[in-house]
């Protein structure tokens, strides 16, 4: 993707003495009482807001919190724990200012935090009269939000348009590489992994995929829907009935291209949906009218492993059992041990498939691990988003 990168501002030495506002994506998970369960975000933030620092720049960086009533501020709505944590992170004071929008004062060599921007007034609509306020606060606009790429708000796409340079940040800029390599200019066979309940949530994801990929994996309970339109029985299931059309379609634009969706010849099931419910291996013609399907079988997950290992690239979006369950993890186990045991480049995004990832601590075995959900969703679908449209647009101006 062609944008202004934020690194080869600082690597000429364009960022020194400038005002740099960083739009971040630091909402994190918190328990009720407030405090942080698990920081990979603003780990993630990190690198952009210490290269604004390294160039000496005068920092502001923004992020949403949670889904705050905007124009309504509540204590739990504060990015105050951001703050604090930024601070252990960095080593240094992080002050939370709020009421920003009319002005910030911050030196060069300074880093301010500016309270959950979700709060004003506009900034959902990607109100233009908010969005050049915030434009007005800096020189430097750094997208560095994978996670709001897929949104045009006033602190994403808004603030791009008024300020004087609109950049992607380092996490941003990882992602469009990591997609571009993945879907773009993939080495082959590609591979896509897609788990879930249902079809009709990733629908238009299998639907994109079909006419892209070599192979197509399907997981959970869009496996169960393939698994009724090839005929088989899945006993009480989750499944899609209304949708097993579509999910033939998609098989069959598959096989039109020598490419397939291969369907489990093998299942693990239980009469119940619990932890400790019996857990029962056998053919997938062999399902019962009460079997509830859980996870692929071990002969099924032998063969994708198979596969996997002679991908050129794989893209991984969601679990293929209840792996939350350790008698129904098997198959996610056996998908995710051979993602990180092959050569092919390797992309994961998604809430599930991340915390899989983290269960079978193969974080350092995939080459790319997205920070988006809805974002690296819609990607797969094939649809561009509104940041990298926006600083596609503000590069060729740049340029021009």
């Amino acid at each position: 993707m062609n944008a202004i990168r934020f690194s080869d501002l600082c690597a000429q030495g364009l960022v020194k003495g400038k005002r740099v506002f960083i739009r971040a994506d630091l909402n994190v998970p918190q328990d009720d009482a407030g405090h942080i369960t698990e920081d990979t975000r603003i780990r993630a933030s990190l690198p952009c807001i210490q290269m604004a620092l390294d160039a000496g720049a005068a920092v502001m960086v923004t992020s949403h919190l949670g889904r705050p009533t905007e124009g309504s501020f509540q204590p739990q709505d504060s990015l105050a724990p951001v703050a604090q944590r930024l601070s252990e992170l960095l080593h240094r004071p992080v002050p939370l200012l709020a009421n920003w929008v009319d002005g910030v004062t911050v030196a060069p060599g300074e880093l301010v935090l500016l309270e959950n921007c979700r709060v004003n007034v506009g900034e959902k609509k990607n109100s233009a009269a908010l969005a050049q306020k915030m434009a007005a606060l800096c020189d430097i606009f750094v997208h560095d939000a994978f996670g709001t790429a897929h949104r045009a708000e006033a602190s994403t796409y808004g603030i791009a348009q008024f300020a004087p340079v609109a950049c992607a940040g380092p996490l941003l800029a990882a992602e469009m590489d990591a997609i571009t390599r993945a879907l773009a200019s993939p080495k082959r066979p590609l591979v896509a992994i897609v788990g879930g309940s249902k079809v009709s949530s990733k629908l238009t994801i299998l639907q994109a995929l079909a006419g892209k990929v070599d192979q197509l994996i399907v997981g959970g309970g869009i496996a169960n829907t393939f698994m009724l339109a090839a005929g088989l029985p899945i006993g009480k299931s989750l499944a899609e009935a209304d949708l097993v059309m579509e999910a033939k379609a998609v098989t069959e634009a598959m096989l039109a291209r020598g490419a397939e969706v291969p369907v489990p010849t093998d299942v693990v099931t239980a009469k119940t949906f619990a932890s400790d419910a019996l857990a029962t291996t056998k053919q997938a013609a062999d399902v019962e009218p009460d079997d509830l399907i859980l996870d692929i079988g071990p002969q099924t997950a032998a063969r994708l492993a198979a596969q996997l290992a002679k991908a050129g690239t794989i893209v991984w979006n969601g679990p293929v059992g209840v792996f939350e369950f350790d008698a129904f993890a098997g198959g996610t186990e056996t998908i995710a041990r051979a993602i990180a045991q092959s050569k092919a480049f390797s992309i994961a995004g998604g809430g599930d498939t991340l915390a899989a990832i983290a269960k079978y601590g193969i974080e350092k075995d995939v080459d790319y691990i997205s920070t988006g959900g809805g974002a690296f969703l819609e990607v797969l679908e094939g649809k561009t988003l509104p940041a990298f449209e926006i600083l596609q647009k503000r590069a060729v101006v740049s340029a021009s």
